[in-house]
């Protein structure tokens, strides 16, 4: 075990080799590291994405509007595995310069517009179609304090507890306490907000809940990290009701599957194209297997 009193050097230098899950593609620079063309579809949006909680998003919210009967928001979902480093890739890159999933190109407008970042591709269709985003400036306004709250409060869920609960390749008491107790606050910050509203911006199914069920839905159901025993899930009641309730929609189901490459084969979409491929293209249907975990 490396020694817990680390001292940090004047000059901080990067080791490529730390450790721990992602260290291989993990770096202090941006940019791409290969040349690679993004392939396109044949839909108004193209989605280049992955199901970790914050592809889910984008995805439950593309589903949300085709299911609304919105066909103008059909779109070719294509898989980023990021554990290989796709999302280097050139062509990624000029799509979302951060290098990170989801990244979206609405080719309804000239030239395409670019969407990056899980909570503006939300907003962004939220607003182009008019759905899920209160028009009132009091319900608006709620609905994006806890779009931001969500993701400010993700970093510390996932690149806080998730790291060094899951993915650390040692185990230390400090950090796991400090984040544990901030993601506890967080679940209990959600349960007190759900304790009087059926969803987390009131009475009004939004976009605040396509980006917080993702996470702390899935949370509470021991869906990431498989922390619901250490975190006493069970007992913020309002948010397991409330992340129940959601699984069951049709389209949080078919957007849990889209890009999805680890898990039961019947629950992969590793690529969506059509509506017909969630019965036809699962890879139970096409015999493959997992490409591994996230």
């Amino acid at each position: 075990m490396s020694d817990p009193t680390y001292t940090p050097p004047k000059v901080w230098k990067w080791e490529s080799a730390s450790g721990g899950a992602f260290s291989n593609i993990n770096r202090p620079v941006a940019g791409p590291t290969h040349e690679k063309e993004l392939p396109v579809g044949d839909h108004p949006f193209q989605l280049y994405s992955l199901a970790t909680p914050n592809g889910v998003k984008a995805t439950v919210m593309l589903e949300e509007l085709l299911e609304l009967g919105i066909k103008e928001a059909e779109y070719d979902a294509w898989l980023v595995r990021i554990q290989e480093g796709e999302q280097f890739g050139s062509g990624f890159v000029d799509v979302n310069p951060n290098s990170k999933i989801p990244a979206l190109l609405d080719r309804t407008q000239a030239p395409a517009v670019r969407v990056f970042e899980s909570g503006s591709i939300l907003l962004y269709l939220a607003e182009k179609f008019g759905k899920f985003l209160p028009t009132d400036i009091a319900g608006r306004t709620e609905t994006l304090n806890w779009l931001f709250w969500q993701m400010s409060s993700a970093a510390f869920l996932g690149g806080g507890f998730g790291h060094f609960f899951a993915y650390a390749p040692e185990k230390y008491e400090y950090p796991i306490n400090r984040y544990t107790m901030e993601v506890k606050r967080q679940l209990d910050v959600l349960d007190r907000q759900l304790a009087d509203n059926p969803y987390v911006a009131g009475n009004e199914y939004t976009i605040a809940d396509m980006a917080i069920w993702p996470w702390y839905g899935a949370l509470v159901t021991n869906k990431v990290y498989d922390a619901a025993e250490f975190l006493e899930a069970h007992t913020y009641t309002n948010v397991v009701r409330w992340a129940l309730e959601l699984k069951d929609r049709p389209a949080v189901q078919r957007g849990r599957m889209v890009n999805r490459a680890w898990g039961e084969p019947e629950s992969q979409l590793h690529e969506r194209h059509d509506a017909s491929d969630f019965e036809h293209k699962t890879q139970d249907k096409l015999g493959g297997n997992s490409e591994g975990s996230v």
